[in-house]
């Protein structure tokens, strides 16, 4: 029995990559390439010899479903076989209807399947030769796909169709497809951030700590309540310390006056051991006997006026923070 040459459809198919396919979900395209047919005898019996390569060609169209799957159809144009021994050609041609599965295996190149129907009509024609017929045969394929950029796409393609009117039909390709439908960008618009300064007052921490009669000493309890201004000077470098030193009025004036800078300076010193910080921001003074805060006639009074008032005045705390503007 004779062999007869089928252009295969062009198959109505472009398969999508992972990352284009999600991008633009419609498609378009063509393909051409050769057709080879098998099995001929079971549709021509009176043809003896046939060219069995044929140019095939045809165009497609599809929806990208999801990134892996889509649906697909177009119209194929199986050829003219010409009948060597005879005049005349076997032609078919047909309508595609298949689904297709992806694997991208980059960024721009998918990995395809597909499996479906080609609905066929065909006809052979010539001198001694007169048959026709159409109906439904089951097709196969596989290929791969390189995606040029979001919008077009190239693929090399190999395509099975199995019993069309009795013959098998091998087609194998190239394809070119064009891709569109993704929704517009969303343009996010960078959020404007201005500067917002909030002030926060730090209250004023005072501090009065007694001294025993004629001592510039202080005790260790009372230098462990110098804390809350250590940390203060440590946290806020424009905060500054005022340690100012008093006495009774039993003595001289003048050796009041002396004895109170010394104690200001005991208690200054203490804070300068512990912080190691610049001395300028902690003002030690004396005002020796002439701010009493109780009589100098009773012994309770004067060991009021043994004291060393500390002193951290309230500070306000500009911050700067950064917020979206509205």
């Amino acid at each position: 029995m004779n062999k007869i040459i089928l252009m295969i459809p062009l198959a109505l198919f472009v398969s999508n990559s992972v990352h284009a396919s999600t991008d633009n979900p419609w498609y378009v395209g063509a393909r051409a390439g050769a057709s080879h047919i098998t099995n001929m005898d079971d549709a021509v019996t009176s043809v003896t010899k046939l060219e069995d390569t044929n140019f095939a060609g045809g165009v497609f169209a599809g929806y990208q479903v999801t990134p892996w799957f889509a649906l697909e159809t177009g119209y194929t144009h199986l050829g003219n076989a010409e009948l060597d021994n005879k005049q005349g050609s076997y032609e078919a041609q047909g309508a595609d209807l298949v689904t297709k599965f992806s694997y991208a295996i980059s960024d721009s190149v998918d990995i395809f399947a597909k499996a479906g129907a080609f609905y066929y009509d065909w006809n052979a024609i010539g001198s001694g030769v007169s048959n026709s017929d159409n109906g439904w045969s089951p097709t196969a394929g596989a290929g791969i796909e390189y995606f040029i950029n979001k919008n077009v796409s190239t693929r090399l393609e190999y395509q099975y169709y199995n019993d069309v009117a009795g013959p098998d039909i091998h087609f194998a390709g190239l394809g070119l497809a064009f891709h569109w439908g993704a929704p517009a960008p969303v343009v996010v618009e960078e959020p404007i951030y201005v500067n917002q300064v909030t002030i926060a007052t730090l209250e004023e921490l005072r501090l009065t700590v007694p001294f025993a009669f004629d001592s510039s000493t202080i005790t260790k309890g009372d230098a462990a309540k110098l804390a809350p201004f250590e940390q203060r000077l440590k946290e806020q470098d424009a905060a500054k310390i005022y340690v100012v030193g008093h006495t009774d009025s039993r003595g001289a004036e003048s050796y009041n006056q002396t004895l109170s800078v010394k104690r200001a300076e005991a208690v200054a010193d203490a804070l300068r051991q512990h912080l190691k910080m610049d001395s300028t921001r902690i003002i030690a003074q004396g005002r020796g006997e002439s701010e009493p805060v109780a009589s100098n006639q009773t012994e309770e009074g004067r060991a009021q006026n043994r004291r060393v008032d500390i002193i951290s005045p309230s500070l306000d705390i500009e911050t700067l923070t950064q917020v979206i503007a509205e």
